[in-house]
């Protein structure tokens, strides 16, 4: 197909915009997870989440977009492989994208907006695998996950040509796809992983709260592209997306910490932030199809859910570090679901009207669908590919080399010369007992 000749200016420019937004988002999420680690592991969360960068750049332009966005290739699954290495962009539109879902954008400039996306769902899952996966463990991992489960997933949910596209689930930025996903994910990975050395036992507290609340931010001003980049043009359909992502941002927040405060009796700075957190992943899939009132309540169920989700690990067993299965499985389930109950076409026309706006059930039926293939998908799928990794070429770290911290093991480094500055410690120790003197142990990284 030829490209629709009426590419508009504005719009390309705001969703060229809106990818740099976004990609600005991964590094957020690098010092969001990486002051909540211990401090002799800060650097290897850092690094993962560039690598992450790298890695999907080369794999999108290879094939995965391809995946995610050719023509249908099998019943609505995956798409063909067309526009490997980015062939034949300049002269045909992405396939679906006709009548009502035409782009008024460069398929070029479509393609870059969705690398984003596709760069941090897998960089979302580091943080429930921290302080124990092998370097060269997590980059096959990343490879073999963009390839297998989000090209396909992104193919189902994001592509009209896919299946749960075509049977009428919404979402808006990522519900199901990024964050459902990335959750789902998570839970397998930690599985396969086991829990780390001294959890529950031994205290684990964030080693910089500022860090944490810095990540937060560059993740909710990154997030304005994330879900108002995609209405794929500068209209009032953006300006919604972009009044609801705030709002419920600002609703989880108060949801999250009231509910730390009925709890425990205080609320705390990481609970801010992981409240923003929450209502930035529940908003996600709905930003484009809700009022800002819907976008208050969904916030608020988000912030209390999600809080109240964190202590599910402790109960069931199963080390999430960071607690991304809490806050990116549930939130973008809560999310997704809950269009289904707060959807309304007067807020967008092609959406559909959930059943407090007289769509009935419906919508919630589809929405379930969504959700349901989407996490058990990408749990097992995932499941399948950590166990083949590990058994290839291994996935954890030793023992000792976990005791002794992955920076300065893995890469070599120590993110702050902390000796002269903690009373009590040996010298060129930190008080993790790793030190910039510590020469980096010859491991299999």
């Amino acid at each position: 197909m030829e490209i629709d000749p009426g590419i508009a200016a504005g719009n390309t420019a705001w969703v060229l915009v809106s990818a740099a937004l976004v990609l600005l988002m991964t590094p957020g999420l690098a010092f969001f997870y990486g002051g909540m680690v211990r401090v002799k592991n800060v650097l290897t969360m850092l690094m993962q989440n560039y690598v992450t960068i790298a890695i999907v750049s080369v794999i999108w332009v290879l094939c995965a977009y391809s995946l995610a966005f050719g023509t249908d290739a099998f019943g609505g699954l995956v798409g063909d492989l067309r526009f490997a290495g980015f062939q034949h962009m300049v002269n045909e539109i992405v396939p679906g994208y006709t009548g009502d879902f035409a782009q008024t954008i460069p398929p070029m400039a479509f393609a870059a907006f969705q690398l984003m996306f596709a760069i941090i769902t897998p960089a979302l899952f580091t943080g429930a695998i921290a302080d124990r996966m092998k370097f060269s463990g997590f980059v096959a991992l990343i490879v073999v996950w963009s390839l297998l489960v989000y090209a396909p997933v992104a193919h189902w949910v994001f592509s009209p040509e896919g299946w749960l596209f075509a049977h009428g689930a919404l979402d808006f930025a990522g519900g199901t796809v990024v964050h459902a996903n990335a959750g789902a994910a998570a839970l397998a990975l930690v599985i396969v992983l086991g829990r780390r050395k001294g959890w529950p036992k031994e205290s684990m507290r964030p080693h910089s709260l500022p860090f944490v609340l810095l990540g937060a931010a560059l993740l909710w001003f990154g997030w304005f592209g994330f879900n108002a980049g995609s209405a794929l043009g500068a209209n009032q359909l953006a300006a919604y997306a972009f009044v609801n992502t705030n709002t419920a941002t600002a609703a989880a927040l108060l949801g999250w910490i009231i509910t730390e405060k009925i709890r425990d009796g205080h609320p705390t700075t990481l609970g801010a932030a992981s409240g923003a957190i929450a209502g930035l992943v529940a908003i996600t899939p709905a930003a484009g199809f809700v009022s800002p009132l819907g976008a208050i309540a969904i916030g608020v169920v988000a912030g209390v859910v999600c809080c109240l989700a964190t202590a599910l690990k402790f109960k069931l067993g199963f080390d999430d570090s960071l607690d991304v299965v809490a806050v990116h499985l549930f939130g973008g389930v809560v999310g997704a679901l809950l269009i289904g109950f707060f959807g309304s076409t007067i807020v967008n026309s092609l959406g559909a009207d959930g059943l407090f706006y007289g769509g009935g059930l419906a919508l919630l039926g589809k929405q379930a669908t969504a959700v349901l293939a989407v996490v058990s998908y990408s749990f097992v799928a995932t499941l399948i590919i950590g166990k083949v990794i590990d058994l290839v070429i291994g996935l954890r770290v030793p023992e000792q080399v976990e005791a002794e911290g992955l920076d300065v093991n893995l890469h070599a480094e120590t993110a702050y010369d902390m000796g002269a500055v903690h009373a009590g410690s040996a010298p060129g120790q930190s008080q993790d007992g790793v030190g910039t003197s510590v020469p980096a142990r010859k491991v299999d990284a």
